[in-house]
């Protein structure tokens, strides 16, 4: 909880005083430079969805004051990357928003600050979805379930799924010269969708599950060694030790917040990983295989093309087509 004093040492500033700029595929706001740096860039990706990145870094405790009013009631997917932030509304309603976590959220209008903190770097990535998009993909019935309460309300929060972030890799990286830049963007914010909104279609609410937020926090610990060791992972044993809990116990909570088995997310890391380097054409097939931690060509090029359907070599020689690599892929380990 923040003391009054440090909320008066916070420096606030209106939305409505950040700089705009409308460049050639988005808009962008901008912080004035004497708060230090910090932009979002707006990308409709189409009438019913809009992709907002935002990265701030300000030289002073900061809040950004903002009134948001919709004719209709949207859904926002927050994907925290880096850092953390907290929205504070004027009718007392608080969300956080923390590294390695995604928020959904709705709200139909939106009156309060959004805290940031001096020197400490942030990085969000936001979906705006409204109800028009909702009817569409999960059905009238659906949307009216989701809206059914007036102000901001927090409907999920939980890590952030290992398939969501290669989309947001994806995102982040996408070729600006492309001239189908728009398509790549919508594709890859569809998946990402796709998997951070299937829990809302299983019917789930925060605690509803029996987990809480410290299991939270041990699957997103394990999920993010597997990230950082893919090429040379622990075992299960060891990777249940150092996120700290039993073998048994962190199978549950894959199951549950990645709907996978530890291997089959580190399959995932390796091909998507793979996938990347083989379409840059930085390296070859060998290479590839090496750098993601197999041994021996033959069961990487395998594994591969179980994974993806298509064979490593293939990946990255068509200058007229490129191959997209599937968002699902059936993995079982």
């Amino acid at each position: 909880m923040e003391t009054t004093q440090a909320t008066a040492r916070r420096w606030r500033i209106s939305s409505d005083e950040l700089q705009f700029h409308q460049l050639k595929d988005c808009s962008q706001q901008s912080l004035p430079e004497d708060l230090g740096v910090g932009q979002s860039r707006i990308f409709q990706l189409d009438q019913d969805l809009s992709y907002i990145e935002t990265r701030y870094t300000p030289s002073k405790d900061l809040a950004v004051l903002s009134r948001i009013e919709h004719q209709e009631p949207r859904l926002m997917v927050t994907l925290s990357l880096k850092g953390h932030s907290r929205f504070a509304g004027n009718s007392g309603d608080e969300l956080v928003f923390s590294e390695g976590y995604t928020s959904i959220t709705t709200l139909r209008s939106s009156v309060g600050e959004r805290h940031y903190q001096a020197h400490k770097p942030t990085m969000q990535l936001r979906f705006a979805l409204n109800k028009t998009w909702l009817d569409r993909y999960f059905g009238e019935n659906k949307a009216a379930q989701l809206f059914g309460k007036s102000g901001t309300q927090l409907l999920n929060y939980q890590p952030i799924s290992p398939q969501a972030l290669y989309a947001a890799q994806q995102l982040l990286n996408c070729d600006d010269s492309r001239e189908t830049k728009r398509i790549f963007m919508h594709g890859h914010a569809m998946s990402l969708l796709a998997y951070e909104l299937s829990h809302l279609s299983e019917h789930k609410r925060p605690n509803s599950s029996g987990f809480n937020q410290k299991d939270a926090a041990i699957a997103k610990s394990a999920r993010d060694i597997l990230f950082h060791e893919f090429k040379n992972p622990p075992s299960v044993a060891e990777l249940s030790k150092r996120a700290g809990t039993n073998q048994f116990k962190l199978k549950k909570l894959f199951h549950h917040f990645f709907n996978n088995t530890p291997y089959g997310l580190l399959l995932e890391i390796r091909m998507n990983h793979a996938y990347q380097l083989l379409e840059s054409r930085q390296c070859q097939v060998s290479v590839a295989a090496d750098l993601v931690g197999y041994n021996h060509a033959g069961n990487f090029s395998a594994a591969f093309i179980k994974h993806f359907g298509v064979s490593p070599k293939t990946i990255g020689k068509s200058t007229e087509v490129t191959i997209q690599p599937p968002v699902d892929a059936d993995v079982s380990g």
